[in-house]
């Protein structure tokens, strides 16, 4: 019953990620399995931190420095017109 439940919040996020990135000219990573893994990566931070760090990147413990890698983080816009993907490549070009 967890898992399901898992798997339900991991469809969630990642439609509420398609809608922001399709509303940003980018899309999130067509890889089902690579997109699935980060998303579960960021709900493992939440629970485990209270927030959806990136998981690319490290957490300082500093509120309002760690506010800046709550995903969709600061980064990412940057990084996919520089790179044509976010560091941890939940979203590409």
């Amino acid at each position: 019953m967890e898992n399901e439940k898992i798997e339900l919040e991991i469809k969630k996020l990642l439609a509420e990620y398609e809608e922001y990135a399709k509303a940003n000219n980018f899309k999130v990573n067509p890889e089902n399995k690579i997109a699935e893994n980060i998303v579960r990566a960021l709900l493992m931070r939440e629970e485990l931190l209270g927030e959806r760090y990136c998981p690319c990147r490290k957490a300082t413990g500093d509120i309002e420095e760690d506010k800046k890698i709550i995903c969709p983080c600061i980064y990412h816009k940057e990084e996919i017109e520089k790179d044509g993907h976010c560091h941890c490549n939940l979203f590409v070009k």
